[in-house]
């Protein structure tokens, strides 16, 4: 995987920090902030050619790929600097925690979407099927019964709304959106096709 072809790494500021630049990684699912390092020139052109993510420690002054050891690798997705070029924000799919603490992310309570971590669980499910998932049932029974599912549960969402209480909404939309995400899935779109729908609306419609 490469990803030179969004970045220059000639353009960035090299030079205002000895030579390293902070990487935020960001998980490219959830959106959770999951750890920061630091890159080097040859830690960032490792990172690009290998499409794992590679940093510079400081600690042992050397060049590390994360995971080498643990096997929790951090799979690129995608790269970008900030508008000065002194830092990275680097987007990736966590292969098993990336804490050394067997944490999800380096940071406690940093907050992330859960649709997006079901999102991407739903990929797996549909692509793997392991038996006895709920999901693989669902996908293997096909779109049209899905799309009955997604009907069905969109009822239960409009009656709760209307004749129940908070809890019981929140449990009915949250099975909505579950099937709905199925749904799309099973079509060959997902969570960010959706986003990008309605992110288009968004600039599209005055608000």
């Amino acid at each position: 995987m490469s990803h030179e072809g969004t970045l220059d790494p000639d353009a960035l500021a090299w030079e205002w920090q000895g030579g390293l630049l902070p990487a935020i990684v960001q998980d490219a699912r959830s959106h959770r902030v999951l750890m920061l390092g630091y890159m080097d020139r040859a830690a960032l052109d490792a990172t690009l050619a290998s499409g794992l993510v590679t940093f510079f420690s400081r600690s042992r002054q050397r060049q590390w790929t994360k995971g080498e050891t643990s096997g929790h690798v951090l799979a690129l997705a995608a790269i970008e600097t900030d508008c000065d070029g002194d830092a990275l924000l680097v987007q990736a799919v966590p292969r098993g925690p990336t804490c050394h603490l067997e944490r999800t992310s380096c940071f406690a309570d940093a907050p992330g979407s859960a649709l997006g971590e079901l999102d991407a669980l739903l990929a797996t499910r549909e692509r793997e099927r392991p038996p006895g998932s709920y999901s693989t049932q669902l996908f293997e029974s096909g779109v049209r019964r899905i799309a009955q599912k997604v009907g069905e549960e969109g009822v239960e969402t409009a009656l709760a709304g209307v004749a129940q209480d908070d809890a019981a909404l929140r449990a009915e939309a949250a099975d909505l959106a579950y099937h709905l995400l199925v749904l799309l899935r099973a079509r060959g779109l997902g969570l960010r096709e959706l986003e990008a729908e309605l992110a288009a609306r968004a600039m599209a419609t005055p608000r």
